[in-house]
């Protein structure tokens, strides 16, 4: 079922996730957390001893994705989109994380928990992983509201 969006609904979404274990709270690139996670605030600053003790709670090794896990995770997306009728702008999975700009009338935590399902069980039918924890918790579902972020999204998961 879908929540209720009181603001309409946006021309798509920017979807940023994560694999485990490689962007902990305290990282240098920043992150947010769930005390510091409200539009337009600033992403926590680097601390180095916050990562460190992350680091040392993590349950396994972190993941890195292989190239042969990226082709199957890019299809993965596509084939839900697809499935759930919604439009793939464009996605670009990364060694340790995955952007898509996709446009659907669900909210950004659905589509991220129907993403990282998926992609996690094709994962694993087609035999390319078998650890227990593949994706860090949550994820970042950032609204494009205009044509042009719309297109500023694309070209930054495309190009950077």
């Amino acid at each position: 079922m879908t929540e209720y969006n009181p603001l309409g609904i946006p021309l798509a979404y920017l979807i940023t996730f994560t694999c485990y274990g490689t962007w902990l709270h305290g990282d240098k690139r920043g992150s947010v957390d769930s005390k510091h996670n409200q539009f337009g605030e600033a992403f926590l600053q680097e601390d180095a001893q916050r990562e460190r003790e992350e680091y040392e709670q993590l349950k396994h090794v972190p993941v890195f994705l292989s190239p042969e896990q990226r082709v199957c995770i890019t299809q993965s997306i596509a084939d839900v989109c697809e499935s759930r009728s919604w439009k793939l702008w464009e996605v670009n999975v990364r060694t340790n994380h995955v952007h898509a700009v996709l446009s659907s009338q669900e909210f950004p935590k659905a589509i991220l928990r129907a993403l990282k399902a998926r992609c996690t069980i094709d994962l694993k039918n087609s035999g390319l992983f078998v650890k227990a924890k593949l994706w860090t918790c949550g994820g970042s579902g950032r609204y494009l509201w205009k044509e042009d972020a719309v297109e500023a999204a694309c070209q930054y998961v495309r190009d950077q």
